[in-house]
């Protein structure tokens, strides 16, 4: 019973807390990422989640677009955007992933 439902709960009552907690700073960070990115703040990437089920993955995109002339995507290091990199640091990019925890 603990594993199905009142983990569930539980789960799901801190990550709503937490989300309310922090929205001010993921709104400030949403903001931020939204001018640096040309609105384009989360990047998504399907991963293996329970039982093997593929989900998406939320996180702030930290590095913009920014392509060379044959259309290839920049290095990392001239791609990673100055707050993006304050972000990362800061571990701030993975703020999205209680939106996983709430759905």
């Amino acid at each position: 019973m603990y594993k199905n439902d009142l983990k569930t709960i539980i789960d799901f009552s801190i990550a709503f807390l937490g989300f309310c907690f922090i929205l001010p700073i993921f709104i400030t960070v949403l903001i931020g990422l939204c001018i640096a990115n040309q609105g384009k703040p989360f990047f998504f990437q399907l991963r293996p989640g329970k039982n093997e089920q593929l989900f998406k993955i939320i996180k702030f995109k930290t590095m913009n677009d920014k392509k060379d002339v044959t259309g290839n995507l920049l290095p990392d290091a001239h791609r990673l955007t100055k707050i993006g990199s304050f972000v990362r640091k800061t571990s701030l990019d993975k703020l999205p992933q209680l939106i996983n925890v709430l759905k």
